[in-house]
């Protein structure tokens, strides 16, 4: 069958206009990969929402709030009054026991720290080098960190009790006179620190993974040398774990400046002024020896309703944390530069 010339005609032009899926052109390569980046970052999004929302709910607005109520007279009753820098000024200059809270938790961030990392790193290494028994050891000294804190500080008072304790007794059995401890100012400090090593074990296991996971070619190396035990310990163990111990100095002294549960507990059992409740009636004693600077945001806030002087104090806290943070990690990295370019 033929078709008519016209027909043919229109046939071969519409065959030469109509593309194949043959002469279609291939989209740009640069065109896919942005396409497959911005569904990559919406994959990223959606799942990193509900922390960001969390984020935003849970930190970023209480810190918002927290600054615009320190420069208010705020009593969680009557509308906040704006009275700008009042707050912070009546901290450095007409309140003396914000100079006893700080001066109790600046010992406490020096004194706790150096003696948490330390003690830690001497477990640690006891623990990395003993031969049977590691895990018994090692979960003995991590289960101090699951006690409760207050029923960790009762424990502690208990045991220290400079009448009836058994330090006491133990240390009057060879001949030494036990002290005070928590009823003693000179004393409570240091009882405090033992509690805090006490419940260390968090940071022992940390460190001691660190250990393990120092190669131990760098050990035949300086063994090779003619380094002994000192050496290969300053020389290859403390510069491989350094960011450990960072971690371990940074959250030490953010522990120190949070410092609350045990400090108050400890004050109260051991001035006996707990009500049934376990409310005290007598925070810092014996003499504020024990009243650290949470201790007292938390009295300004919850006991006087000083609600905006308390938002005062702990956006202070938050800057000095913020700031010893800072500058540690600036001195290790400058630390690490120069290693680098020796």
């Amino acid at each position: 069958m033929t078709l008519p010339d016209g027909a043919s005609a229109v046939k071969s032009t519409s065959a030469q206009v109509l593309p194949t899926e043959a002469t279609i052109p291939p989209a740009p390569a640069k065109v896919r990969a942005g396409s497959r980046r911005a569904k990559r970052r919406r994959t990223v999004f959606y799942f990193m929402a509900p922390a960001t929302l969390g984020f935003l709910i849970f930190f970023g607005y209480p810190l918002i709030a927290t600054v615009y109520y320190s420069f208010t007279r705020y009593d969680l009753i009557n509308p906040p009054q704006w009275i700008g820098f009042d707050n912070y000024v009546r901290m450095f200059t007409s309140e003396p026991l914000v100079k006893t809270a700080a001066y109790n938790t600046l010992w406490l961030v020096i004194i706790l720290t150096i003696c948490r990392v330390l003690f830690s790193l001497g477990v640690a290494s006891v623990i990395s080098r003993l031969k049977s028994g590691v895990g018994l050891v090692r979960t003995l000294c991590y289960l101090p960190t699951l006690a409760p804190p207050a029923a960790a500080t009762l424990a502690f008072v208990f045991v220290f009790n400079p009448q009836f304790g058994p330090v006491n007794r133990f240390l009057h059995l060879v001949g030494i006179d036990g002290g005070l401890w928590f009823n003693s100012p000179v004393m409570s400090k240091p009882s405090l620190t033992l509690l805090a090593l006490w419940g260390s074990g968090e940071l022992m296991i940390i460190i001691l993974a660190a250990l393990l996971d120092v190669p131990t070619e760098q050990y035949e190396a300086a063994e090779l040398d003619g380094a002994g035990a000192v050496r290969k310990f300053w020389h290859v163990t403390l510069p491989t774990i350094s960011p450990v111990l960072l971690f371990g100095v940074v959250n030490s002294m953010i522990y120190a400046l949070q410092f609350f549960t045990q400090a108050i507990v400890a004050s109260s059992a051991s001035a006996g002024t707990a009500d049934v409740a376990g409310n005290s009636k007598l925070i810092g004693a014996p003499e504020n020896s024990t009243l650290t600077y949470p201790i007292w945001l938390y009295v300004q806030g919850f006991r006087y309703f000083n609600m905006g002087y308390a938002a005062a104090m702990a956006v202070l806290l938050f800057i000095v944390s913020a700031g010893f943070t800072w500058v540690l990690v600036r001195q290790l990295r400058k630390s690490q530069h120069q290693e680098e370019g020796a």
